[in-house]
């Protein structure tokens, strides 16, 4: 009883936790500053309980907020599922198909992938959201993007409400200051009269409210459509991502070959019917999926084993040549490198001179790679999964090609492009 008491502990520690952080907090706060300021200004502008349309506009605000949060905190604290520690598959030959994530002690199941701020596994990951400070996946990509179609349409009501208010508060200020007559045929046409004064803190206040639905209503809905044009071809950002590249390489190789995406069932409906259901929750356990006639059950996760190994092909040796204290945006490796930091919560690694680094991709000014911990493995020819090592991005100007790499014409995925 008492350890079943201290993981209940334990579980809503972790919850408050994840409240704590600049993500929930901008939005939350989002939420409240256009919530509280629509049900003020709808007062201002249509008192709801003279009227039936004010009663409606006034409910409709509640139920707006309240599908809202309920949407959110679903997504936030139901999470994605993660596949449990230590899982393979029933049948051990299939475990060939399969890539294994040591940190899980667990092979990867069809579509999941390790988030490094989960820690874990996850089940169907499109990608981990700093604005619910979790990932999006399995069990609440519904949830997720439900709250995407609903915050928009919520903020264009409340930016409505914002505008009339505004615009019938300003109308009769002007109307008593140029014609007396006027306000009294303005304060005909609008009965009755509202009741809470608005003054100059109200009017910026508004304006500032306005300010956020309109961007959130941009932001939001374009991530809302994002989502369902993935969700319509029942993929994830990241198997959008893997299919791109399956193109590239059989492209790049020029190979007799092609990849046809397993898990989309032909059908928007059938499709869509994969995330939302009446009962809410979605179909199947998150480990095995149904998959398109003709495509063998592990058809992307062999695609992912490919791509692993044309990046070890592909990657290229650095040596470190100047130390990287391993900040987000170092001032001192140049006023380049610190304007076109990387825009992603991916880590920097820390650097020292002599060190050596295993490049896979890059852009201009800064490459991303794994740092060789063993000192005695000085060759390109190894899987970085052989060693141990530490993933993240580092100025490009702090490093060096190593001859053996230098006189090749590889380089690291993205360079080619940027040169």
């Amino acid at each position: 009883m008492g350890t079943f008491c201290s993981v209940i502990k334990f579980e809503n520690l972790q919850e408050v936790k994840r409240l704590c952080h600049w993500g929930p907090i901008i939005a939350l706060g989002v939420i409240a500053i256009c919530s509280t300021m629509a049900m003020i200004d709808s007062v201002l502008w249509y008192w709801p309980l003279h009227t039936t349309g004010g009663s409606m506009n006034f409910i409709m605000l509640i139920n707006w907020t309240v599908m809202i949060l309920y949407n959110y905190f679903n997504a936030m604290f139901v999470g994605p599922g993660f596949v449990p520690l230590g899982w393979k598959p029933e049948n051990s030959q299939d475990s060939m198909y399969l890539q294994y994530c040591k940190v899980c002690q667990a092979y990867k199941a069809p579509r999941s992938h390790h988030c490094r701020k989960c820690n874990r596994c996850v089940m169907k990951m499109d990608h981990h959201c700093p604005w619910i400070n979790n990932c999006c996946g399995y069990q609440n990509h519904a949830s997720f993007t439900l709250f995407l179609l609903l915050a928009p349409l919520g903020c264009i009501h409340a930016a409505f409400i914002f505008v009339m208010t505004m615009y019938t508060q300003l109308y009769n200020r002007l109307s008593f200051g140029w014609n007396t007559v006027k306000i009294d045929m303005s304060a005909a046409r609008r009965d009755p009269l509202p009741i809470i004064p608005f003054g100059l803190a109200a009017f910026a206040t508004t304006l500032f409210a306005l300010g956020l639905a309109l961007g959130t209503t941009i932001a939001v809905g374009m991530l809302f459509f994002i989502q369902m044009k993935i969700i319509l071809r029942n993929k994830t950002s990241i198997e959008s991502w893997i299919e791109e590249k399956a193109k590239d390489r059989i492209q790049y190789y020029q190979l007799d070959e092609v990849f046809v995406f397993p898990y989309d069932l032909g059908s928007r409906w059938k499709n869509f019917k994969q995330v939302f259901t009446w009962s809410g929750v979605p179909k199947g356990d998150g480990l095995d999926w149904p998959i398109r006639e003709g495509c063998h059950p592990y058809s992307l996760t062999i695609e992912q084993l490919k791509q692993k190994a044309d990046k070890r092909v592909r990657s290229v040796q650095y040596k470190v040549i100047e130390d990287y204290s391993g900040t987000c945006c170092p001032l001192n490796r140049g006023i380049k490198t610190f304007f076109t930091s990387p825009c992603t919560e991916e880590p920097r690694i820390r650097l020292q001179k002599g060190e050596f680094i295993l490049a896979t991709r890059g852009l201009r000014y800064w490459l991303y790679g794994d740092k060789i911990l063993d000192d005695s493995i000085k060759e390109v020819s190894f899987s970085p999964s052989d060693v141990s090592r530490i993933r993240g991005w580092f100025p490009r100007n702090c490093v060096e090609k190593c001859p053996c790499d230098a006189e090749t014409d590889q380089a690291p995925e993205g360079e080619k492009k940027n040169r």
